[in-house]
């Protein structure tokens, strides 16, 4: 939630909050937040704030691509593409003519589908003809859809900062729009979870693949993170990226995408948060009117598979003509474990900021590094993660000169506890960050929805300064000696190689 809130946060309207957060009564916020679902499971969460006349509503989604099936990596992003793609309503001209349009795309596609998994065995003649099917009856399908029509829709009403973002266990809609239009939201809103028409999939399929391609086949960095990944983990999902296996979105089907929409977009696993110039019992009429019409199913199941306990380090290089980058991580518990806020504090010591002993050590100091970072959880938090340090080595110095300098200072940390000064300057940051994230309806409303969801209860969220003051120093060196272990640790970098 962290990652998303800091990519996505859109400044229209803040509230009221307090530099010193440590001195503030939350039960002033408390006040203003209701909760309320529906029958058929869905749950609604409403934040008044009267101070200007807008509001901002998100969908926040219990699926991410953690959730992926086996042999359909990647498919929790394609269906966020397709949520902005409309339904019956809106986004096509003629319904029943772009369904048997679409149809008949669908059949194309199973048919070069099954002549490609024949691998080398294939035939490129048939291949070629499949294709050429496939491109026609995408033109056919291509005249009904009208481009962009939800954007347009929620443009033209005042609708400002409308995107998504798919993580490893969440997927988040929002937008921000005047007051006057909440009812507007709620019909287009629920429109695309209802009925959605996922026309262009395979198009928007290519679309996700040129993703990968830049983001992880074009990067130095992409191609560590996924190698990092995929040493770390060899049971739990999380080993792999969100973005999927390129054969495996290249053989995704719409059908297939259909029973992943079916499967998890389902109301017990949806929480609508919204935060402004509402009136909760307006809310909860549009709410019951709109959202109420999705068909009542059982919430999906967390993933069973645990990630074994890790018997030696791991080590993983990958050549490549880019800079040499390092990544040092450690299994740690999911975010709801109680060692959670030590684990924090103790990331925020090591490397986050000018003021860490990592960047001071390594480039104030040492100037081995340009940079150098740690991050208490960064794959997703809902089940066992990884505890991360690493750094960008200066030119001429490799990674593994960083790696023991690093190591050098874990192994401080865990022999000596932070001085009385160390852990105040800690929690002081802590304190500030966490009410940063409050500081606009956005955050607000996408805390309260990430909180309800983890936690299944948002006053969840005000635990949190407690959970920051009860830090002490020797809670920071327990977590040090019981993760950051050389048995539970996972190295990766890049190995500059000269181009051949």
């Amino acid at each position: 939630m962290k990652r998303l809130i800091l990519l996505g946060t859109l400044l229209v309207g803040t509230l009221m909050l307090p530099a010193d957060a440590s001195a503030f009564d939350f039960s002033t916020i408390q006040s203003r937040v209701h909760k309320f679902t529906l029958d058929n499971g869905l749950t609604v969460i409403v934040m008044e704030d009267k101070s200007a006349p807008v509001v901002t509503c998100v969908t926040y989604a219990n699926v991410g691509s953690v959730d992926d099936p086996k042999g359909q990596t990647g498919l929790a992003h394609i269906f966020e593409h397709m949520a902005f793609k409309g339904n019956k309503e809106v986004g096509g001209s003629d319904p029943k003519a772009e369904a048997k349009a679409m149809a008949k795309i669908d059949a194309a596609f199973e048919k070069l589908r099954a002549e490609l998994l024949k691998d080398h065995l294939a035939d490129s003649a048939k291949v070629a003809l499949y294709r050429a099917e496939l491109a026609a009856a995408q033109d056919e399908a291509g005249a009904f859809v009208v481009p962009n029509e939800f954007g347009r829709i929620v443009e033209t009403e005042g609708g400002v900062g409308l995107n998504a973002g798919t993580g490893t266990d969440q997927t988040v809609y929002f937008f921000s729009l005047p007051s006057n239009r909440l009812e507007l939201w709620f019909a287009l809103e629920s429109g695309r979870f209802y009925d959605p028409v996922l026309r262009e999939f395979y198009k928007e399929k290519n679309v996700v693949m040129e993703e990968r391609r830049m983001r992880v086949e074009s990067s130095p960095f992409g191609k560590l993170f996924e190698e990092f990944l995929g040493t770390a983990y060899k049971a739990h999902p999380y080993g792999i990226r969100g973005i999927g296996h390129m054969s495996d979105l290249e053989m995704i089907t719409r059908d297939e995408a259909i029973a992943f929409y079916r499967t998890y977009y389902v109301p017990s696993n949806l929480v609508i948060s919204i935060a402004g110039d509402v009136d909760k019992a307006e809310v909860e009429k549009f709410a019951r009117t709109y959202f109420g019409r999705l068909p009542k199913a059982s919430r999906p199941e967390r993933i069973g598979t645990v990630e074994p306990p890790q018997i030696g380090e791991r080590r993983v290089a990958v050549e490549d003509r880019a800079q040499p980058i390092l990544l040092v991580g450690f299994h740690r518990p999911a975010n709801t474990h109680p060692d959670d806020a030590a684990l924090s504090a103790l990331a925020d010591y090591l490397g986050q900021g000018r003021t860490s002993v990592l960047y001071k050590k390594l480039v104030k100091e040492g100037k081995i590094a340009v940079q150098a970072f740690a991050a208490p959880a960064f794959v997703g938090g809902k089940y066992p993660d990884m505890f991360l340090v690493g750094a960008v080595p200066a030119k001429g110095v490799t990674a593994e000169e960083c790696e023991k300098l690093i190591l050098e200072e874990i192994e401080k940390v865990r022999e000596t506890p932070v001085t009385p000064e160390e852990l105040s300057n800690i929690k002081a940051r802590a304190k500030a960050q966490f009410t940063n994230q409050l500081s606009s309806r956005q955050g607000m409303a996408m805390q309260l929805a990430g909180y309800e969801t983890l936690y299944g209860d948002w006053r969840a969220m005000f635990r949190e300064l407690d959970k920051i003051n009860a830090v002490s120093a020797e809670d920071i060196q327990r977590v040090a000696r019981a993760y950051l272990t050389r048995t539970n640790r996972t190295v990766a970098y890049i190995e500059t190689v000269e181009e051949s």
